[in-house]
């Protein structure tokens, strides 16, 4: 198998428009103060919309809706494949979850840990804590998302 130097389009880029930078010049990102983050983090976890707080921002629980209620912003960026970075919070929310919670029991419940109970509600966990952290995932990812690569009309 050979590199071949075209990009995704199938077009080579010329050595003059690399060194002009007008390749991915629109994925510059910005270093974001800590107060906005934490004010992005606060919306999210509130299910708000990350760019104004305002709401609605849910059709549902598994859906999202297309823009915001309020300040009709749009609430995924629309590039291909962009729900990856939200399963992935997904699924890092839903394994702290359950890795805090069974902590919790261990330490709590220590020497007389109820295995059997565990046994089987910890599968159960591990199904059901993806389904209750899917919008906050979803929102969540938006927020980081914006941190680094503030839309035109966003904070």
């Amino acid at each position: 198998m050979t590199d071949d130097p075209r990009g995704p389009l199938g077009a080579v880029p010329d050595a003059d428009s690399v060194n002009r930078g007008e390749i991915n010049s629109d994925l510059t990102l910005t270093v974001p103060s800590a107060g906005g983050v934490l004010r992005l983090l606060a919306r999210s976890l509130t299910l708000r919309c990350p760019h104004c707080g305002g709401r609605p921002i849910l059709v549902h629980w598994f859906r999202l809706r297309q823009r915001c209620g309020a300040c009709h912003e749009l609430l995924e960026r629309g590039e291909h494949d962009y729900f990856l970075g939200a399963m992935l919070f997904n699924l890092l929310l839903g394994e702290f979850i359950f890795t805090a919670v069974f902590v919790t029991i261990l330490l709590s419940r220590w020497p007389a840990v109820p295995w059997d109970a565990i046994q089987v509600l910890a599968p159960l966990g591990m199904i059901v804590a993806p389904l209750l952290t899917y919008p906050f995932s979803k929102v969540l990812w938006l927020s980081f998302d914006l941190a680094l690569r503030p839309g035109p009309g966003s904070r």
